[in-house]
């Protein structure tokens, strides 16, 4: 081993991005040692089958044949024959991008944005949705349902932020929606960012779950893998990181890696005060109702998206239409996305309690949803999205290019504070390894 490299990499989370990130080091020469507070690795990729013969992943995954294939998973695959959305308005569904063209309200009013051709740069994600879509579809639909997913006004959203999730034109999604149909496959279509979106890029879905891809990654790496080894603080002398705290003891390394929530780094680093400016970031928290339903086919499409205000929950997916092996046959699985605080009387709510107000609030939808109603099951997460609010948007924008800290790197959706799927993570992370390599050698 050399010098250079005698002290090995710390890294913190056993997600996706962790995993990925020791794998790629360790390819490289570079030692690692890869610390998971939990029991099992995975992190927000896990995935888990009931008694009953009900999968579910831990979050909603998006996994193409191209990470597929890089992973060296792509023969555990199916691959995934549709995927689509719609919008629920005035008790009718609208296929995106299709049945929004075709209605002559929010196609009117999108045109006439377009025509009008303003070059104001808008100053707000409700600026922003407004110039690209017109006022009909920015103020029913995409204000409404942002504001639900971030839980504050649209006005005081980074338009930055907003532009680089949605980096597709509308030319392009309709492009991409018509190879889906063409091909009979779920053509990626605004999923991926740091690699091109190409009609023979589409979703899979690994047997046995979207931890799949993490087991693989982690094949080779059981020496380094330490479990329920929660990092309990990063040491860092003159700038730079020199150990990490963990369990009681301090380990010496060259270098940190986090997946912790980057408003997290504040409370972990010893020695240097430079980052406290992260613990304002927020991130919302989400309740998500799993329901076990009787019957296929229950909403118009994989997603419906609801932004009327009768509905105290933003969306819906059947995961079932486009991957039907999640469930038994003829059986559904439903996930109900409610965006709300910790201190909000949804996320207060019992399970039972909590079901009955989703029933409820779903019946317009599937008028029969008590009769196929077969159990439910609901995961709290108190960090699901980040909100890109405006207060803090350069200072986003710098830690995304670096922490302030030599050897500290923070990578994976917590970490990066973005709203980025699996494939966007896996892709980030291996740059930010490359990264990593440079500036150990240059330090050497």
């Amino acid at each position: 081993m050399p010098d250079r490299y005698r002290k090995p990499v710390a890294i913190l989370g056993a997600g996706l991005a962790g995993v990925t990130a020791a794998a790629a080091l360790r390819r490289r020469g570079v030692p690692v040692r890869l610390y998971e507070a939990g029991r099992q690795i995975a992190g927000l990729a896990a995935s888990y089958k009931d008694a009953k013969g009900f999968s579910n992943d831990f979050g909603a995954h998006f996994i193409t044949n191209r990470l597929a294939a890089a992973i060296g998973v792509g023969a555990l695959c199916r691959d995934v024959a549709h995927y689509g959305e719609a919008v629920l308005l005035r008790g009718r569904s609208y296929g995106y991008p299709f049945g929004l063209m075709r209605s002559p309200r929010l196609a009117l009013s999108g045109l006439w944005s377009k025509l009008s051709g303003s070059r104001a740069t808008p100053a707000s994600a409700a600026d922003y949705f407004r110039l690209r879509y017109g006022s009909a579809l920015a103020d029913q639909i995409a204000i409404p349902l942002i504001e639900a997913w971030s839980g504050v006004k649209a006005e005081v959203l980074a338009s930055s932020s907003v532009s680089e999730k949605l980096q597709n034109s509308t030319l392009r999604a309709v492009q991409l929606a018509v190879a889906s149909r063409v091909t009979r496959r779920a053509v990626a279509n605004g999923y991926s960012h740091e690699m091109p979106e190409q009609t023979n890029v589409w979703h899979v879905y690994p047997e046995g779950g979207v931890s799949v891809l993490v087991q693989r990654l982690a094949q080779g790496l059981e020496d380094v893998i330490h479990l329920e080894s929660p990092v309990e603080g990063i040491v860092v002398e003159d700038g730079r990181v020199v150990a990490v705290q963990v369990a009681g003891r301090q380990e010496e390394c060259s270098a940190a890696v986090s997946t912790a929530p980057c408003n997290v780094l504040p409370k972990l680093v010893r020695g240097w005060d430079g980052l406290n400016h992260l613990a304002k970031f927020r991130f919302r928290p989400m309740v998500f109702v799993n329901l076990r339903l009787r019957g296929r086919g229950l909403l118009p499409d994989t997603v419906l998206w609801t932004p009327e205000p009768e509905f105290p929950f933003f969306r819906m997916t059947e995961t079932t239409i486009s991957m039907p092996w999640l469930a038994p046959p003829g059986k559904s699985i439903v996930t109900v996305d409610f965006g709300c605080e910790k201190a909000d009387p949804v996320w207060g709510m019992a399970d039972d309690v909590l079901t009955e107000h989703c029933l409820d609030h779903m019946t317009p939808i599937i008028r029969d949803v008590r009769l196929r109603f077969l159990g439910a099951q609901i995961l709290r997460t108190p960090i699901a999205y980040p909100v890109y609010l405006n207060e803090y948007e350069d200072t986003r924008r710098q830690f995304r290019d670096t922490t302030g800290v030599a050897g500290l790197y923070s990578i994976g959706r917590n970490g990066e504070f973005a709203h980025i799927l699996m494939e966007d993570v896996y892709w980030r992370t291996l740059a930010k390894v490359r990264q990593v390599a440079r500036e150990l050698e240059a330090a050497a």
